[in-house]
């Protein structure tokens, strides 16, 4: 019987037994790949790939077998999760035919398809493997998003690999894949070697067998390999041998394990990079000269390469460029052969960035090594034939550069031979397991042998290399790792299942259902009968296990009383082993701890191998027990407690506590059955919840609960009368028969025992574990059941202390009195004391105490990995209470002392030491939360901390929360309770995408309306900034141009019918003349708001021309052939639609190449709005994304507006950048950048001058010398013979001047290298005439003969090159403020020379000379009128005046012309100074002045000045009001230019519509969210967009100014509005800002307040921003540092995450302020207090938990009584921590007001909670907390003052009382060592802890008994650091005075 016994105790269980069946199996059948692709079929796969005819030949001949039944195969691994998360499930990847499917899931996930393949010939293979995408090449750990994970899968002739990211790469194979295998670099792969390769002859260098290929755009290349010869010296050389097979390949650490089938032996090698030593020992390795032992083979590969250079066979040669990898081919080998050249090859390594092209390299790579091994050997040339080649036979040119190799093979171990060794012994499996302790084992199966050789290795101290030790060998069939539990599963060949950890055996698997292979069993135990056989597996297993019959299913009582002796025999194998039904066959899979195993009749079983332990409590003492013995001896421990655990049918999980106090204490040498405590072990009864798993058991296998059910019915108790039951001792009443007395007796512990030596060390771990669990308020349960365990080791090792220790944290579980086990005083020389163990027990708790008292402590004892809060405690306390910085950074010896079997560094301290960039700190609290979160303390952590323990941290925590730094981490952010931070750092990281607030309209309404290209605008951010009117409305009626306009005209009697119709329709056209100037203001206003859909084109909506008529609604058309409508009038009008549609593309959106393309219409009338779509997607930068073909494409097509856009598009996308692609497009479209002797092209004139603005903004602000002077002398060029150049020379001449401006802006005089160009007297003498120069340069020839139109003579035609000379000059001198060229630009102040200047260039010229001294602009109007000449000032009518004063020598026309102009260009230059900036100032200048020509255009006088001129400069005056304003949607502009949207007749032409209507795009410029810039660029964008000279009608871009520059605005917009959000709601709210100027010249540095949402000033002007307080937390970005993190928020839609303070209301419920709570403090403090009703808390917090603590809490019921008093506690504290911001507080607050009614009630029965009262109060009378206090004043106290005093006083007087009433006795008792009554256990222990009194042993040292005073005893008393309080009441028991001094 006992045998069989021994059998069962052993016995491992596995679990969750399935059928499997792989995923993929079923899926092949109804994958749709039966089609495949005819044309695939008519050319063999092979000929696709292969470079030769050959090669060709042999692929279609393969093709023929492929159509044989393919066998299927799989591979599992455990699942990878994209986030990083552990997860727990298996992936599949399935091989059948030409199909591979990969799919995902496990027990809690369904399988599904992640994704299949099919390839077009038969796989070979298929595999997982991480490419490393990062272009740095070191040794180190990649993060997942260097790395690219492919499917790599493997054909005859190519390797396809597909990116989870979707990218498909393909590589041609250059010769026959045997295997390939994925390393931690790229693949691996093994040439195939096949008979003929070896051509007879001499002896030669055979080729590479080994490549490898680092990315799938990269070159195979060969293997090197490095090997110690005999001789010492290590041989470098390429892997050449064909016999060395890989049979193993693993990814960390990287080796390879090959096998030499010639030896018969296996080598361990290391894989790693090539060095450059080595790269350039094997390239230099053919060179040297041919030493004896190389000659042979050196030789031999030179005469075999020269006979392919000579070129016999080169078709059929097999090797035919193999030369190129010694690089040694000669000069005059065939150019054919060497296909490649080096450009080819710096583009395969270009390549990598670009995107995978489908292998054009890999082609060439192929070219170089094509070996296919069906081909004939070449003939042989021996070396004498060769005429030029020199002895040793190296070669004069190498011609192809050599093929560098990239890894390297480092031997690192081999076999040993012997003799016996059979011819195949090559490893069939190869895997890595490491053992319960962590040791390491490379295990490979020899199945010739049924052998398992496990040989054990480890990582040298340096790290540096692997160092393996001997060979174990285990008999196996079959075996694989489960590395879950660090075990591996050994089929043995009886075909007993076996699990080995290491190479120790822990015992055999029985698996339920399936026989079990020694028939003994069955035969000697009788069946039981039917009791057991409820335990079956479900049926139809069991149909497919076969028989169940001789399965004998055991009950798992009779073990636990075995459990105890378990023999470590190994089993007599011998039994025969009968085949009755199925028996397992082979192992495989193994995922984490999940295996298959198939079994004889060709099913497959998955079965789960259970856990070492699953309550958290016994993995922790498991894993510090393991820590501290030596390596064996844990080994040994960690099985016997497995086979314990996991026996069949064994516990359930709650009672593995039990079970693991009983296992440990057996192992000590206890006797459990007689041990009191142990032996009243319920087996059934729940620990505790806490214990629990995470997962319970599936409920088919049955639970506990049944087998208790089964016990207790009556069945169960006639079952035990049987006899049979009784002989097998499977009752379970012997043991209450039992006689007490046996307990009474002493018992002696067996000192053989495993673990008796390391008792004391033991004993310690778990003690340090206890404490560790203090810190954790979760286990509290826990270290309940742990306290019996240690109290009963402590009593029998006699420690004192320690018992005294756990008495006064737990006195009612810890009797003074107990059961002893004696060990034997012989004995205990065999126990092993450890270094580290300590007679005083280390506490925790003390040790904060002293801390915070500033007591000096030894270094706390931890383990790593175990105790890490521990740690993590005492390094927190003495950074923030000691204030010591180095605790956190360097070694913390002194506060921790570490605890370790094994000297090595744990991988968690290393990772310390390399602590990332910190962000800034200032404070020691912000230190201590920046260093908690490095080591990853989360809230989750804290809330679990006890809260006196806690109070430190929250203390650093509240003081870090009131301003945190703006760039800390999220974790950090979201460790202080920002969550509004911490979102922002999350926000910041995103790639920019779709932001948060995008708006989401519900289309319902918009969808039948058409379009009007303003749907998308953000009407929620809109609505804050314009809250009280609906002016968004308004605009978008005033700019919509889509639907018909109405068309109102009066019928006359006298007018017919017809000429009624004429009437109607030309007003129509005058109405149209505004309608098409309304899409650029559109475009302004909706700037950048919308994301594209990338499947859908973008929404144009389509410019309505048409008019309804009242009353009737006729349509009016202008198309009915009526009236004369000008040609093409639309054609820039549907541009400019263009533009606007394509500008409400946002910069962040995800757009390409071909998504531009696809929007292409299909209608050639929409041409010109994709022209101006194009442009728009230049203008936000989309237009770099599209490929270079078709932007030659579209530029071939020769349409002019497509070209035009184009051109501009693309310039202004590459702004400044000086690229060289766009200049050469740029430059075909200008003559003059053309060489002279080129063929004149025909360029249409506007496109010439869209690529003179081009050039302008590419080579914007780089003063590019050859530039400057083309543009220089283009302003001036004079018009050609025959036609050219003669028409439209203005608008040239203006963009030349514009593009000369932005190439040198801002330069002024410092244009370095071009002082000879005179480049200012040239613009001064275009601008004011003069003679010609004569033309420099290669273009003399051009302008030889005058033109034939034109007479212009030799003087400078000013009318032309004025305008963009001035602007140039001004441009070029930009805020220089220099004077002498200002000069050049005033307005003249004589009559006579008055008469010289257009007045329309005098606005230019006062424009021009404003930005020169742009410092001296000021904004008044007292400064305005200062830039008019006096004459014109003393001599200009006002033009509301009746009479004219007559006078000859004035003409008052050009007087009146001139001042009105000068002072536009003076406004003018205001609006660029002042621009986005919102200057009050500025606009009531601005706005007067609007006024005045206003009324001025009214004025009876009007005449004289010309109402054309008078509209001009009112145009001109609204711009600049609207540049002011910009993005401000500022009223009273509105209002200005709503009224002169309704002017349509006189003079009002499409020119002045233009300018209005930009006026109010600028002014709600992108929906308000953007605003204008003032930088240099900025400005040059806006002069050449807001021009102020308008079109005349809307196809007029001749005379001056090409309409497609209007749109570059979008150069100088900017986002500024800063959003905030709220972070609960996700809403954005009203915040208040505090914006802070940096100090100017005109100003002191300033605070300004804003509500945002707001526009912010320009960034370089701020010096920080900050969101105020009360009602939000405050935030501060500080923008001395820089402003990247402000432009990134704003960027990113403005979004800026704030958060409510507790107690407060936003701005929308609560405008005044008057509802909030802290509104009401008014009153005095505490009758307020009461006065807080709990229902108005809803009002002041958001937070869910607060909300319903007053809901339950707070409110009082019907008959309160005894209540009423903690309801007004609770809510006073729900106010105190309302208002102090401190809602974390509210349960610490609870906690102290229950313990200190527990205590009151005398029922406390653990004292950790008056350790906690203790710690706060100890706290807040600290040092460094009453240092802290005096440096900030103003943070309010942490805890209410009050409450602390009160909670004090109150222990006291529970303590006194309790003294008087006889507890002084129980003292005495303590003190002197007696016994004393049992139930004042618990209150002397909260004495005790709560008054620090020392324990008795500390007292028996200073001889307390001769003291006679107080004073003597204080002296006394002063070493045991006892506080003075304390001494007051023990006093009179120690001075014999029996009245105790109560305070």
């Amino acid at each position: 019987m006992s045998n069989f016994y021994e059998e069962r105790a052993t016995m491992i269980a596995a679990r969750d037994l399935q059928e499997f069946v792989p995923f993929g199996r079923d899926h092949c059948k109804h994958h749709p790949n039966a089609l495949n692709l005819q044309l695939r079929q008519l050319q063999p796969a092979s000929e696709l790939w292969s470079s030769d005819g050959a090669a060709g030949l042999v692929g279609s001949l393969q093709e023929v077998t492929i159509h044989e039944k393919h066998k299927e195969r799989w591979h599992l691994r455990k699942g990878v999760s994209e986030l990083g998360q552990e997860v727990d499930f298996d992936e599949e990847l399935y091989i059948a035919g030409n199909m591979v499917i990969w799919s995902k899931g496990s027990k809690s996930q369904a399988l599904a398809v992640y994704k299949a393949f099919t390839v077009d010939s038969a796989v070979q293979q298929a595999l997982w493997c991480d490419f490393i995408i990062s272009q740095d090449k070191s040794e180190r750990i990649y993060k997942s998003h260097e790395l690219e994970k492919c499917i790599c899968i493997l054909q005859s002739s190519c390797i396809n690999m597909h990116s989870i990211e979707g990218k498909d790469y393909i590589a041609s194979l250059p010769f026959q894949v045997a295997n390939v295998w994925p390393t931690k670099y790229g693949l691996l792969f093994e040439r195939s070697s096949s008979s003929h390769e070896v051509p007879p002859g001499p002896p030669r260098e055979p080729l590479p067998t080994m490549f490898s290929m680092l990315h799938p755009l990269d070159e195979i290349t060969p293997l090197v390999c490095k090997s110690g010869s005999p001789f010492g010296s290590s041989r470098v050389q390429y892997v050449v041998d064909p016999a060395m097979k890989i049979v193993f390949l693993n990814i960390n650490p990287s080796i390879v394990m090959t096998y030499d089938a010639v030896q018969n032996v296996h080598s361990v090698w290391a894989l790693r990079r090539v060095k450059s030593e080595e790269e350039n020992a094997v390239l230099k390795f053919s060179e040297q000269g041919a030493t004896p032992q190389n000659m042979a083979n050196n030789s031999s590969l030179t005469a075999h390469l020269r006979s392919l250079s000579k070129g016999d066979s080169p078709v059929t040669s097999p090797f035919q460029n193999y030369s190129s990898i010694h690089s040694q081919s000669r000069s005059a080998s065939s150019p054919s052969v060497h296909s490649r050249s080096p450009s080819i090859s710096n583009m395969a390594a270009l390549s990598r960035a670009h995107s995978p092209a489908s292998g054009v390299h890999s082609f060439s790579g192929a070219q170089r090594f094509n070996f296919s091994s069906h081909s004939q050997s070449p003939k042989r040339h021996s070396i004498s034939h060769s005429p030029n080649s020199n002895s040793n036979g190296s070669f004069l040119a190498p011609e192809t550069e050599p093929i560098v190799p990239e890894l390297c093979i480092d031997h690192l171990w081999t076999e040993a031979i012997t003799n016996i060794r059979e011819k195949n012994s090559q490893a069939s499996k190869v895997f890595i397991t490491s053992d319960l302790c962590g040791q390491k084992f490379l295990c490979f199966l020899v199945e010739s042998q049924l052998q398992l050789r496990c040989v054990k290795f480890q990582e040298s101290n340096d790290k540096t290399q692997l160092i393996f030790g001997s060979v174990t060998i285990v008999s196996a069939k079959d075996a694989a790792p489960v590395e879950k539990i660090d075990t591996m599963l050994v089929l043995e060949g009886s075909g007993n299942l076996v699990l080995y950890t290491g190479v120790v055996r822990v015992g055999k698997v029985f698996i339920p259902g399936l026989p079990a292979p020694s028939l003994t069993m069955s035969n000697t135990m009788p069946r039981p009968s039917t009791p057991l056989d409820g335990v079956s597996t479900p049926k139809p297993l069991s149909k497919l296990l076969g028989s169940l019959d001789e399965v004998v299913l055991l009950s798992p009582v009779p073990e636990l009383r075995d459990s105890s002796k378990l023999h470590d025999s190994l089993y007599n194998e011998d039994c025969t082993f009968q085949q009755i039904g199925t028996y397992i066959h082979s192992v495989r899979d193994p995922v984490h701890n999940r295996v298959t195993l198939e079994l004889s009749n060709g099913s497959m079983v998955r079965i789960t191998i259970p856990e070492i332990a699953t309550s958290q409590l016994v993995q922790t003492c498991l894993q510090a027990v393991k820590v501290i013995l030596p390596k064996e001896v844990a080994v040994q421990m960690l099985v016997k407690w497995y086979n314990v655990h996991s026996a069949p049918g064994g516990p359930g999980y709650h009672s593995e506590w039990n079970l693991f106090v009983i296992c440990l204490m057996n192992m000590m040498g206890y006797n459990t059955d007689r041990l009191a405590w142990t032996r009243h072990f319920d087996f059934e009864g729940s620990l505790s919840p806490v214990i629990a798993p995470k997962k319970a058991r599936p409920s088919e296998t049955g639970s506990d609960d049944d087998w208790e059910y089964l016990l207790n019915s009556d069945y169960h108790q006639n079952v035990e009368a049987h006899l049979l039951c009784r002989s097998l001792c499977l009752g379970s009443s012997e043991v209450s028969r039992m006689k007490e007395e046996d307990f009474s007796q002493n018992l002696s512990l067996d000192s053989s025992t495993l673990l008796f030596p390391h008792i004391p060390a033991i004993f310690f771990v778990l003690h340090l574990v206890y404490e560790e669990l203090k810190l954790n308020t979760l286990m509290g349960e826990g270290i309940c059941s742990l306290v019996d365990l240690l109290v009963q080791l402590a009593r029998d090792l006699k420690l004192g202390p320690y018992v005294d220790h756990y008495y006064r944290d737990y006195p009612t579980l810890v009797r003074t009195t107990g059961q002893v086990c004696t060990i034997d005083q012989g004995q205990t020389g065999f126990m092993h004391h450890p270094a580290f163990f300590t007679s005083e027990p280390p506490s925790i708790y003390q040790w904060v105490s002293c801390c915070l008292k500033g007591e000096g402590m030894p270094p706390y004892p931890y383990l790593p990995g175990i105790c890490e809060r521990s740690r993590l405690i005492v390094l927190s306390i003495a950074l923030y209470i000691l204030g010591d910085e180095s605790s956190v950074s360097d070694d913390a010896s002194q506060y921790l002392s570490r605890i370790a079997s094994a000297p090595q560094k744990s991988q968690a301290e290393q990772e310390e030491n390399s602590l990332s960039h910190s962000p800034s700190v200032s404070s020691l609290a912000e230190r201590l939360v920046v260093w908690m979160t490095s080591v990853g303390f989360t809230l989750r952590d804290l809330e679990t901390l006890p809260f006196g323990v806690a109070l430190p941290i929250r203390d650093a925590i509240y003081h870090c929360r009131e301003q945190p730094a703006a760039d800390w981490p999220e974790a950090v952010c979201l460790l202080i309770g920002r969550q509004d931070l911490s979102k922002q750092a999350f926000e910041g990281n995103l790639p920019k995408g779709k932001s948060v607030l995008s708006s989401d309209v519900a289309s319902g309404t918009e969808t039948e309306e058409e379009d009007d290209g303003m749907n998308d605008m953000n009407h929620e951010v809109m609505s804050l900034i314009w809250s009280e009117d609906l002016r968004v409305q308004d605009v978008r009626r005033l700019l919509q141009s889509a639907h018909p306009v109405r068309v109102n005209v009066v019928q006359y009697p006298e007018l017919s019918d017809h000429e009624f119709i004429e009437e109607k329709e030309n007003r129509l056209l005058q109405l149209c003349q505004r309608t098409m100037a309304l899409p650029v203001g559109r475009g302004m206003f909706t700037l950048f708001s919308y994301h594209p859909v990338p499947t859908e084109p973008l929404p144009i909506p389509k410019l309505n021309l048409t008019g309804r008529a009242p009353p009737r609604n006729t349509t009016v058309d202008l198309n009915s052939g009526n009236i004369d409508v000008p040609p093409n009038m639309t054609s820039w009008a549907s541009f400019h639609n263009g533009v606007a549609a394509g500008l409400k593309i946002a910069p962040a959106s995800q757009i390409d190449s071909a998504w531009i393309v696809y929007n292409k219409p299909k209608h050639a009338e929409l041409a010109n709005e994709y022209a101006g779509f194009l442009m728009a997607l230049g203008l936000n930068g989309h237009l770099t994304k599209l490929a270079t073909l078709n932007i030659h494409d579209y530029l071939t097509k020769g349409h002019e507006m497509t070209s035009i856009g184009l051109l501009l598009g693309v310039s202004a996308a590459k702004l400044g950048t000086m690229d060289m692609s766009i200049t050469r497009l740029l430059s075909i479209h200008i003559p003059a950048l053309l060489p002279p002797t080129s063929t004149e092209l025909d360029v249409p004139h506007n496109v010439q001058v869209a690529a003179v603005v081009g050039i302008g903004l590419v080579y914007q602000g780089t003063a590019h010398r050859h530039t400057a002077e083309v543009l220089l002398a283009e302003i001036g060029r004079p018009p050609g013979p025959e036609m050219e150049y003669c028409t439209d020379r203005e608008s040239y001449s203006l963009a030349a001047g514009l593009a000369l401006g932005m190439v040198c802006l801002g330069h002024g005089s410092n244009l370095i290298g071009m002082s000879d160009l005179n480049v200012p007297e040239q613009l001064y003498q275009y601008m004011v005439g003069g003679h010609r120069r004569f033309q420099i340069g290669m273009h003399r020839e051009k302008h030889k003969s005058p033109s034939y139109q034109i007479k212009e003579g030799d003087t400078i035609n000013v009318d032309v090159t004025c305008p963009g000379a001035t602007l140039a000059l001004a441009m070029i001198y930009l805020k220089t403020n220099n004077r002498s060229i200002a000069d050049w630009l005033r307005a003249p102040d004589t009559m006579y020379l008055l008469d010289f200047v257009k007045p329309e260039f005098l606005l230019l010229r006062t424009l021009a000379r404003c930005l020169i001294l742009w410092d001296d602009i000021l904004p008044n109007s007292k400064w305005v009128d200062s830039n008019v000449p006096q004459i014109i000032r003393e001599n200009s009518i006002s033009l509301s005046e009746i009479e004219l004063p007559c006078s000859e020598d004035l003409n008052l026309e050009t007087l009146s012309q001139a001042h009105v102009y000068i002072i536009a260009g003076a406004c003018l230059s205001l609006g660029f100074r002042f621009a986005g900036s919102e200057n009050l100032s500025a606009f009531n200048c601005l706005h007067k002045f609007a006024k005045d020509f206003m009324t001025y255009l009214s004025a009876p006088n009007a005449s004289v000045t010309g109402p054309y001129n008078l509209e001009t400069c009112l145009s001109v005056v609204l711009l600049s009001l609207a540049m002011v304003m910009a993005g401000s949607g500022n009223l009273k502009v509105l209002q200005l230019c709503r009224f002169l949207h309704m002017k349509t007749g006189g003079e009002m032409n499409y020119g002045f519509h233009l300018a209005h209507h930009m006026a109010l795009g600028l002014l709600f410029l992108g929906g308000g969210r953007y605003s204008l810039s003032t930088s240099n660029s900025s400005i040059a964008a806006l002069l050449c967009a807001l021009y102020p000279h308008f079109p005349a009608h809307s196809t007029d871009n001749r005379r001056y100014h090409l309409q497609a520059l209007r749109h570059l605005y979008v150069l100088a917009a900017e986002p500024r509005l800063l959003v905030p959000v709220d972070v609960d709601t996700n809403t954005p709210c009203y915040a208040l800002l505090e914006v802070t100027y940096k100090a100017t010249q005109w100003y002191e540095q300033t605070k300004e307040e804003l509500m945002a949402p707001t526009l912010l000033p320009e960034l370089h002007l701020l010096k920080q921003v900050k969101i105020k307080g009360p009602r939000y937390w405050e935030l501060l970005i500080d923008l001395s540092k820089g402003t990247q993190h402000l432009k990134s928020i704003l960027s990113k839609d403005g979004v800026l995450y704030v958060k409510l303070r507790a107690g407060q209301l936003s701005y929308k419920e609560d405008p005044m302020g008057w509802q909030s709570l802290l509104a009401q403090t008014v009153t005095n403090r505490n009758s307020e207090a009461r006065a807080f009703k709990p229902e108005t808390i809803s009002a002041f917090t958001s937070e869910p938990a607060l909300v319903s603590f007053a809901e339950y809490f707070c409110k009082p019921t019907v008959n309160m009584g005894q209540k009423q008093e903690i309801l007004d506690l609770f809510s006073s504290v729900l106010y105190e921590c309302v208002t102090q911001e401190t809602p974390e507080m509210l349960p610490a607050y609870i906690a102290m007001d229950q313990a200190i009614r527990r205590l009151k009630r005398r029922e406390m029965s653990e004292t950790s909670e008056l350790w906690q009262i203790k710690l706060v109060l100890e706290f807040f009378s600290s040092r460094s907390h009453q240092e802290r206090l005096q440096n900030h004043p103003k943070r309010g106290l942490f805890m209410n003052s009050e409450f602390l005093p009160v909670v004090k006083c109150t222990i006291d007087n529970t303590l006194d009382q309790w003294l008087q009433a006889g507890g002084d006795m129980c003292v005495h008792a303590y003190l002197s060592g007696q016994a004393f009554e049992e139930s004042q256990l618990s209150m002397l222990a909260c004495f005790l802890v709560y008054h620090s009194v020392p324990a008795p042993r500390h007292l028996t040292s200073i001889n307390l008994e001769g003291s006679t005073s107080f004073a003597e005893l204080l002296f006394k008393f002063k070493q045991l650091k006892m506080p003075v309080r304390a001494l007051l009441r023990l006093a009179p028991l120690l001075l014999g005075n029996p009245q105790p001094m109560v305070m």
